[in-house]
Parts: C-alpha cells; structure tokens; sequence
C-alpha cells in the first residue's frame, strides 16, 4: 500500500524571508507559464532519501497564503495545490535573452493560474487551468500597496496577486471553485530552461510545421527532442496561427504530457543525485507555503512512483463568453457556470475528468471551429442560399459573420474556401465541414476566410478540434497527446 504523506513537521532551520513581487509594470508577452509550474509536481515524484534532499528547504523561499484565513471550502479527498506562474526574464543572460527573442521589460505579475489535484490514492494528476483574464469576484480585503480596505469587488483573475499577493489569489481562486487548497507554490519561469536541459531534453512530435517570426520557433512536421530554449520557444510561441492563445495552449499541454513522459520513463527518478539537480533546477526560483517542502516532496515521491503520462489529465476551465466585459475591468472571460462546476465537483470527490470521456464520430480539424472567423458570400443566383450556409456554419460552431453577402461573380460552381496563408490550419478545419470545397490561398486577406458558396453546395458537416478524447470537461489524458 502506498505510504500516505505526513502531516507537515515543524521546521527549526531558520526560514528566509518571502520576496516581495513588484507590481505589475505591463501586460508582459507571456501569458502562460504552464509547463514549468506542472514540473514542480512532476519532479516530486522519486522515492529519494533524506540524505540527498537535505538542504532543499534552504532553496525555496516562503509565503503564508493561508494565515488567518476563515469561512474556507470543506476539504474533500485528495491534495489540491494552487500553482501559479510569474515572469522573471531579467534572470536569464542577455545572449540567451537575444537568441530566444525576450525582450520586453518584465511585469513581476501573476499570469498563470491553475490548480493540480492529486488523487488520495497518490496515482493520478489533474491539472485544471485557469486562464489569467477568467472574470472573478474578489472576497473584502486590504489592498498591499495602498492599505486600504476593500469590499469584494469584480477584476480579472490575475489581478489579485497584485492587489493581495497569494493570500488574495489563494481566497479569490477558493470562492470561485469551492475547492479547498492545500498547498501554494510559486514559480518564475525562468528556472523552465534550466529543467528541460537537465533532464535531457523533452521530445514532441507535430503534424505541421510550426514557425512563428516572434518567437523564432521554426519546426518542420515530425519528431523533435526540445532543449531548453528551443522548448520555451515552442511553448510561448502565439503565432503560429490566428488562434493564437487556444493553439498555445494546446502546445503546452503535449509539452506537459511530453515532461512527464521523460522524468517518468528515462530514470530520472532512480538516480538521487540527478534527481537533485533537476530538483534545485526548480526549486530556486520557487515560493511556498510554510507546510510544503522536503518532507512533503519526499511522501510524494513514495507514493507516486507509478506514476505515467496515462496518469495525467489536463483541461482548461470551460468559458460561456469568451468577451464579457466588465465596466472599470474590460474585456474578461466568463466561465460556464453549470460545466466548470462539475469539474469542481469531480475534484472534491476526488473523481477522473477522463472517466466522463465518450466517443465522437465526428471528423478532427487542426483548429478549434469557434477560433475561426468567416464571412459567407452568395456565389449563385440561389435566393437565401448565403443565409443558409451561415446558419448552418454557426449551428456547427463556427464563428460566422451572421451577415452574408452576394459575391461578385455569382456563377460559382464550386465552394471556394478564401483564406489568407497564415491562417491555413483554419481553412482547413473550415473546408472539412464543407465537403468537396476549393481552398484559395488570398495572401493580406487577413483573420476572417471567406466562405463563396457555389451551386455544388450539399451540407455543412460537424467537425471537432484535433485533440483527442476532451469529451464534456475539454480534458485529454497525458498518454493521448504524446508521440507515437
């Protein structure tokens, strides 16, 4: 039977004082830090000696999130640690800064969100992102900057942290989820290079090439093994389609599978020497709550050490209104009430996302339907046929226009499918639902594909994103993004 963590020991090492993040200075370029959040987790798992780990504590600076804290969720089953990524790119060397194209000032925010929950049975990992613009409502508190006291009030997600540090996230994340967290870690992500070097590189397999002129990230289709910089690179990279975030975020989850699969499957885990040094990659660059650390990363390690990329599922909180603006907040996202609820319900009971998978008959599609734009135009002397291709469009997903036009030539016999050649994965996903349509590539023809319906046109047919098995919840297991 697996070993069951201890209760937190107290420590008598002296404790180094918790840095204080700066402000926020701008909306840095990075929005996600995922991978290197999750491989703090990941790299706990090794049953590694005390002897080894000694000295690690030293290595992680600490923050009290859950001081004084009152009227918290009911603890359910299993472990749930807040994880939350901040930026630091001042830590990597210029020359490296230069090749990796990281410019920009650093914000010192908070733009990662998410939350791992790890099975009592210590065999299973979910990770529930929580995007940084996600809508949110904040419970009374003292703002750290000015002092003054606030009533709860809406901003987005990210904000907090920056208005109330880890305790504001940690209380603001606990009343909108109803999940009790048990444990905070913080990460900068500049340790994420230093990780991915030192266990050797992590491999990922794409059916495209992937090229984005912002980040530099230039890979052709087929299998690839990712060091550190080239792995930041693919895992920030926004541009390789119109998609952007939704694409990005994608990537981060193979990458995630991608990490567990190599500490995992490569001995990391049997060598206590290596395993340290992949540790203290990590952990330098880490803040946590006073009750996680060695002895905790220890019990974890005894009892995961099953663990695999099968064990792992990933899923973003599913959003009703991807634009719902707030007057003084802007633009935010809207979660689904009655779906990102049944997540919750499924951490409390320490249940599987996956366990909700069914199967889908409908066709993959490189690109999500709701991430592509498209006007329709009437290419026939058809009455109403561009009302009816829109409709049918929207009814499949897409995001239509909801307002067709005539062409200009209206003697079109064939669909054409117009797009500009930066967003090919999006008329490829657009031209699956229409059976037997032309694709034209209109270089500066921009986000929105055109749509020409011509006399050939039968049916709109449904289509779904690529990724496999993301079923009520939008979840994939580890096993199912890996390469084959």
């Amino acid at each position: 039977m697996p070993t069951p963590p201890r209760s937190p020991r107290p420590r008598t090492a002296p404790q180094r004082p918790s840095r204080p993040p700066a402000p926020p200075r701008g909306k840095p370029r990075w929005v996600v830090r995922t991978v290197t959040t999750l491989s703090v987790v990941v790299l706990a798992a090794a049953g590694i000696g005390h002897a080894v780990m000694s000295g690690l504590d030293e290595d992680i600076a600490r923050v009290d999130p859950f001081h004084d804290m009152k009227n918290r969720p009911e603890a359910g089953h299993g472990m749930n640690i807040l994880l939350v990524g901040t930026d630091g790119r001042e830590r990597i060397g210029a020359q490296e800064r230069e090749k990796y194209r990281l410019g920009g000032t650093p914000c010192h925010c908070t733009d990662t969100i998410m939350i791992v929950h790890i099975s009592a049975d210590r065999d299973r990992a979910t990770v529930v992102s929580l995007p940084r613009d996600s809508y949110a409502v904040t419970p009374p508190h003292t703002d750290r900057v000015s002092g003054e006291r606030h009533e709860g009030h809406p901003l987005k997600l990210n904000a907090a942290y920056a208005e109330g540090g880890p305790r504001l996230t940690v209380r603001t994340v606990e009343k909108m989820t109803r999940v009790k967290i048990d444990h905070y870690l913080e990460v900068d992500f500049t340790s994420f290079m230093k990780t991915v070097d030192v266990v050797g590189g992590v491999e990922i397999c794409t059916g495209e090439p992937l090229k984005d002129s912002r980040t530099g990230l230039d890979l052709p289709a087929g299998r690839h093994t990712l060091e550190g910089g080239q792995a930041l690179q693919y895992v920030r990279a926004r541009h390789v389609d119109g998609t952007s975030d939704l694409s990005r975020m994608r990537r981060q989850q193979h990458f995630m599978a991608a990490l567990v699969d190599r500490v995992t499957s490569s001995g990391i885990l049997l060598h206590p020497m290596r395993f340290r040094d992949v540790t203290r990659a990590v952990l330098g660059s880490v803040r946590a709550d006073k009750g996680f650390g060695t002895g905790e990363l220890l019990d974890l390690g005894r009892a995961m050490r099953n663990f695999s990329p099968s064990s792992s599922e990933f899923t973003t909180v599913p959003i009703a209104d991807m634009k719902h603006s707030v007057k003084g907040v802007g633009s935010t996202l809207k979660w689904d009430a009655q779906k990102s609820g049944r997540i919750f319900d499924a951490l409390r009971r320490d249940e599987p996302l996956s366990a909700h998978l069914t199967p889908d008959p409908r066709p993959r599609v490189p690109v999500d339907p709701r991430q592509v734009r498209v006007q329709v135009e009437n290419g026939t002397r058809t009455a109403g046929l561009g009302r009816r291709v829109d409709a049918a469009l929207a009814a499949t997903g897409f995001a239509t226009t909801r307002a067709p036009v005539n062409a200009a030539d209206q003697d079109v016999r064939r669909t054409v499918v117009a797009y500009d050649p930066r967003w090919d994965r999006s008329a490829k996903s657009l031209a699956a639902a229409l059976p037997g349509s032309e694709l034209r590539a209109v270089k500066g023809q921009g986000a929105t594909l055109k749509v020409i319906a011509g006399a050939d046109f039968g049916e709109v047919r449904e289509v779904r994103a690529q990724d496999p098995g993301r079923g009520e919840f939008g979840v994939v297991r580890g096993d199912q993004v890996g390469c084959s």
